[in-house]
């Protein structure tokens, strides 16, 4: 199954970085966000997000593992969902997403699969599943 939605960032907090102990071109960062969804997707999430870029060109890769509650055409539940992606001067290089398996709660438990997420030129940031619930 599909399902698919925009989101909004509701919140980005940067947070002190453990000290890494090498230094290299560009620097590691950490934040946690706060995101709210609509459409197929309904709900918000959580996310601990890691990224090394540099922002003057649009270079680097994230990392992020989210935490999400709501629902998934009617289905209500929570899991985790993990993606990252890399860019060199803004153009997207690679990414990753994929749903923690054993992640799943409620009518989500079982839920597996992968996903993605895209920004149109006008800043709407989609964000899709593809999963599965085993049944």
């Amino acid at each position: 199954m599909r399902a698919s939605g925009t989101f909004k960032v509701a919140d980005f907090t940067p947070v002190a970085a453990p000290s890494p102990g090498i230094e290299t071109a560009v620097p590691v960062a950490v934040a946690t966000m706060a995101k709210q969804y609509e459409g197929e997707v309904v709900g918000h999430s959580t996310t601990l997000f890691t990224a090394a870029a540099d922002q003057s060109t649009g270079t680097g890769t994230y990392v992020a593992m989210e935490s999400f509650e709501g629902t998934l055409h009617t289905r209500s539940g929570t899991f985790n969902f993990a993606h990252s992606g890399t860019t060199v001067d803004s153009r997207k290089q690679g990414e990753f997403f994929v749903i923690v398996p054993g992640s799943g709660t409620g009518d989500l438990a079982g839920i597996t699969g992968t996903g993605g997420i895209a920004v149109d030129e006008d800043g709407t940031h989609r964000l899709w599943f593809d999963f599965d619930l085993g049944q």
